[in-house]
């Protein structure tokens, strides 16, 4: 299996050579140089999910990792459900937050740390990093006791939830969290920054655990599957999904499960205000503007870096551009959605409400819709609760770290402080 940089097709690496890199020359991102689709996509639904995931994997990755060495890998990193719940007659959510860190980005952190801690031979590693709220913790608590990788996250001051913070910023050891006066998008351009400083990125051995890493992103194709093998035979070729989308890694990965043959009918990517990919899919313009914080702030990102991976598909003819459409959705109808849901029985945080909104919006009477649950609503309580005028519990994972302290420091937006405090740090 060879993996192109989308910048640079002479820059193609193996599986093993793009985990350990993130990035790509000119960052550019790495893609698989071909997919290939399964040749008998019932075959590979029948089985359980651990078993269908390694042969999932197996079918992007080829032989770069053995068999033996990717069933560990993978037996390891999924240890938990992804369950689909009815919450219509045709509308179900796909329940990503049952992993360690309530979230659906503990599925691809895990598989990350996991691949790095087998391939990487005992050699040093930087982890940089930066979150929109959800990838701090599922990479801190995926890469955490790790010996030889230490992990740096980058997040934006004061806005993500509070319990979102306190999941990656008490673990202290080899996890190393960094405060931004910014937002999102600068933490991005701080990490960028990095990795183009050769002083930096070889002397601290730096990679990414961003879903620019295409190990995280193969990871999550699995629960795409795992979804349409939960719906009846019948409504398979039906199912339409609904993604919460920030950085797009999410959206990917489910255009990549259906250029492996699964039986997706079309996508819709929602997002919130910051809605520069909605706004593309209508006018064809690519214009990204300022940032704006939102009660859904994993979302909260403006510039996508995943965006040219999903080009690459439409480019290739494994997606056909009419398979997507895009949706933003304000505050005001987030929390309408939030509250239809908590009408229907079901109490969701205001991700999901998002891709609930846009689903129940475009969805036609011969559709199954399945939108995807990307966070526990006990992550966002404070919000949850505002808004239906309801308590709702923590469960262990939160209420065993609320009360820690918290070891992260505050920089400001500046690439010449970020690089003095990784020296202080890691040298």
């Amino acid at each position: 299996m060879k993996l192109v940089n989308l910048k640079d097709a002479s820059d193609t690496v193996s599986f093993a050579e793009a985990v350990k890199k993130g990035l790509g020359k000119n960052q550019g991102l790495y893609f698989p140089d071909v997919i290939t689709p399964f040749e008998n996509i019932d075959e590979v639904l029948a089985l359980p999910f651990v078993e269908r995931s390694i042969r999932i994997l197996k079918q992007l990755i080829g032989d770069d990792l053995s068999q033996e060495l990717l069933t560990k890998i993978v037996t390891t990193a999924f240890q938990f459900p992804a369950p689909l719940v009815k919450v219509t007659d045709n509308i179900h959510c796909l329940e990503l937050f049952h992993g360690p860190t309530l979230a659906f980005k503990d599925f691809g952190g895990r598989f990350m740390a996991q691949c790095l801690a087998n391939i990487s031979e005992g050699k040093p590693i930087t982890i940089l990093t930066a979150t929109s709220g959800d990838t701090g913790a599922a990479v801190a608590h995926a890469f955490h006791g790790i010996d030889n990788i230490q992990v740096v996250i980058l997040y934006p001051k004061g806005k993500i939830s509070a319990l979102q913070e306190k999941l990656f910023t008490t673990l202290g050891g080899n996890i190393h969290t960094v405060a931004i006066e910014s937002d999102f998008d600068a933490c991005q351009h701080l990490v960028k920054a990095a990795f183009d400083d050769p002083e930096v990125r070889d002397g601290l051995h730096l990679n990414s655990a961003n879903s620019i890493n295409i190990s995280r992103l193969f990871a999550q194709v699995c629960y795409y599957f795992e979804a349409i093998a939960q719906l009846p035979k019948e409504q398979q070729s039906k199912a339409v999904f609904s993604v919460p989308s920030g950085n797009f890694g999410n959206l990917t990965a489910g255009m990549i499960a259906k250029s492996l043959g699964l039986p997706i009918k079309r996508f819709i990517a929602a997002t919130n205000s910051n809605d520069t990919v909605p706004r593309y899919l209508h006018t064809g313009e690519w214009d990204p503007k300022s940032t704006i914080a939102t009660m859904s702030n994993a979302m909260d990102v403006s510039q996508p870096n995943n965006w040219p991976r999903i080009e690459a598909l439409m480019e290739q003819g494994y997606i056909e551009k009419d398979s997507l459409i895009g949706e933003g959705i304000d505050e005001e109808y987030t929390q309408v959605a939030m509250r239809q849901l908590a009408s229907l029985g079901y109490v969701s945080e205001p991700h999901a409400a998002i891709s609930y909104r846009s689903l129940s919006r475009s969805l036609a009477e011969d559709e199954v819709g399945v939108f995807l649950g990307t966070a526990h609503p006990a992550k966002f309580r404070e919000t949850v609760e505002n808004v239906l005028g309801q308590p709702i519990s923590l469960p262990q994972e939160l209420a065993d770290c609320a009360g820690k302290p918290d070891f992260s420091i505050e920089i400001e937006n500046s690439y010449a402080a970020l690089k003095s405090h990784l020296f202080s740090i890691l040298k």
